[in-house]
């Protein structure tokens, strides 16, 4: 959506995100940025570390740098998202890492 070869922008990289019901954004961490997700529709059970939420149409969370997270759509829809980075990191405007199959994250869904 927003990244620093389309925009310039060297703070915030901008990302929409669809998920279908049932699929997901498994464990992973953003080292050296900070992120929001905001809920635009669906149902998205949000993992920060090991603490678990549902998130709604309106509800945002915010995430600190290196802290491991998932995103799930649990809902019978598909679920929207604004993800919210920064600094950018790339020519993507992201840096992420893939714990999905390291301990504790494997086994918590």
């Amino acid at each position: 959506m927003s990244h620093p070869p389309s925009t310039g922008a060297k703070d915030l990289t901008v990302i929409e995100v669809n998920i279908s019901p049932g699929q997901g954004h498994d464990f992973h961490k953003h080292p050296d940025q900070e992120e929001v997700i905001y809920c635009i529709s669906g149902q998205v059970e949000q993992w920060l570390d090991t603490e678990r939420k549902t998130l709604g149409p309106g509800d945002s969370v915010f995430i600190k740098a290196d802290v491991v997270h998932a995103s799930f759509n649990v809902g019978d829809a598909d679920a929207q998202l604004l993800a919210i980075l920064g600094p950018c990191v790339g020519d993507q405007g992201y840096e992420l890492v893939d714990v999905a199959d390291q301990a504790p994250w494997k086994d918590l869904r």
